[in-house]
């Protein structure tokens, strides 16, 4: 299958790994990864903060640059990311009129999945070949979990993953407190729902926290390294492309 890799400004900027290794994990099971060099931000903080009009400008440019029909999926590493091309690109777009753009918008959405979804649901896979030796918690993003209601798919991805020790993380479901500008504009708030959530992932005594999303790893091991406990966090994609 041709697949292109949607990595997200995120990724490219803060955890350039998490893209590597999603192209890693798509290569290994025998796919061609392409990478669209032309891809920018989604808009997604720009429509969270207000302005509809620039995140529509950067809608209109992800339709272009992901338009090629040759591309039989486009996968990211990213459920916030997914989710705002899939749910929201659409309905911004009803909003300043452009039918043209909803159409497009329509028509590209199913073949944008997050990374769990499209191995566990497109290709119906939870083994990827994958070994690390390690003791891991994870941490569902409220994007993933609400949003795009992934389910157990990463769960299920870790599982498979050979000479793994998974433990549940407690009150996994409770968000971490990044949510993007939320972070910025109530950092009170959202220093106080990260500091549960890291005591949390220390009761569970795990060497490694693991999510689906950056932004809220980003949070997480922020956390975690300020407070010198030695739990690392790395990215869903990263785990799946370990070999040991």
């Amino acid at each position: 299958m041709r697949v292109a890799l949607f990595v997200t400004c995120l990724v490219d900027t803060i955890s350039p790994s998490a893209g590597r290794a999603t192209a890693e994990v798509l290569e290994r099971l025998g796919h061609e990864v392409v990478f669209p060099e032309e891809q920018t931000c989604c808009g997604q903080m720009h429509a969270n903060s207000g302005y509809a009009s620039q995140a529509v400008t950067l809608a209109r440019r992800f339709v272009k640059v992901f338009s090629d029909p040759a591309i039989e999926a486009i996968v990211s590493p990213s459920a916030s990311c997914v989710g705002m091309v899939r749910d929201h690109y659409p309905r911004l777009a009803r909003e300043v009129g452009d039918e043209e753009l909803v159409k497009e918008c329509e028509a590209l959405a199913p073949r944008v999945e997050e990374l769990s979804e499209f191995l566990t649901g497109r290709l119906g896979l939870v083994d990827v070949g994958a070994r690390f030796p390690h003791r891991v918690t994870y941490h569902p993003t409220c994007h993933g979990l609400r949003g795009l209601r992934l389910g157990d798919g990463p769960l299920r991805l870790l599982r498979g993953v050979r000479d793994i020790e998974l433990v549940e993380l407690p009150d996994g479901a409770t968000c971490c407190g990044f949510g993007g500008t939320f972070a910025v504009k109530n950092s009170d708030t959202s220093a106080a729902m990260l500091a549960d959530k890291v005591r949390r992932v220390l009761d569970t005594g795990a060497e490694v926290c693991t999510a689906g999303d950056s932004s809220c790893l980003l949070q997480i091991g922020g956390a975690l390294s300020r407070g010198r406990t030695g739990v690392r966090t790395m990215h869903l994609a990263e785990i799946l492309a370990s070999s040991g």
